[in-house]
């Protein structure tokens, strides 16, 4: 099994224009619940987040985007490094800027910081992780999560992104559930 260790440093991170470049994820599953009483069972969607490790509250997974890596790739080893999951990335949710007291450098100096996140589709739980002696992973439904989110650009991304790109992923798996819907002579 080969050891998997996060990357340090900031020798190989990008910037823009002052600018710290940032790539991260919200990572999501579906949880199934009990069965109702008409015998079919429901999906609860819930985010993992994590402990930060600058102060209380939660956050999703996201770091430094490094110059030999893609944006997506950058969000994937994010997510392996901080949260210990691997997954799909579905879709780009949307760039967040924001100011960090703790990511201020000499190519930073104001701790400027612009994120591009994304939604991950969280497929395997890893049992050991680079990060996992200073990170606690939680499931948390959407409420949860909105209410421990330590940024309130990452609540942004949550509630103004996620859950309108959830939504439309939904209208269009149902919408093309009734396009291939047969109506039988019988159903007028």
């Amino acid at each position: 099994m080969s050891e998997l260790v996060a990357r340090t440093g900031r020798h190989q991170q990008r910037y823009e224009a002052g600018c710290r470049l940032i790539a991260g994820c919200i990572p999501f599953k579906y949880k199934s619940c009990n069965e109702n009483s008409g015998g079919t069972s429901e999906e609860t969607l819930e985010v993992l987040m994590i402990s930060s490790t600058s102060g209380p509250g939660l956050v999703f997974p996201k770091g430094g985007w490094e110059n030999d890596e893609t944006v997506e790739e950058a969000a994937v080893r994010e997510a392996v490094e901080e949260a210990g999951v691997r997954g799909e990335l579905l879709d780009f949710l949307g760039h967040y800027e924001f100011k960090s007291k703790t990511l201020q450098d000499e190519f930073c100096p104001e701790g400027l910081c612009k994120a591009a996140m994304f939604a991950l589709l969280v497929k395997e739980e890893l049992q050991f992780w680079p990060e996992q002696s200073s990170r606690q992973r939680s499931w948390l439904t959407i409420p949860e999560a909105v209410h421990s989110c330590r940024h309130q650009w990452m609540r942004n991304a949550l509630e103004e992104s996620f859950l309108k790109w959830h939504a439309d992923q939904n209208q269009m798996l149902s919408n093309s559930k009734e396009g291939n819907h047969l109506v039988s002579p019988h159903e007028h």
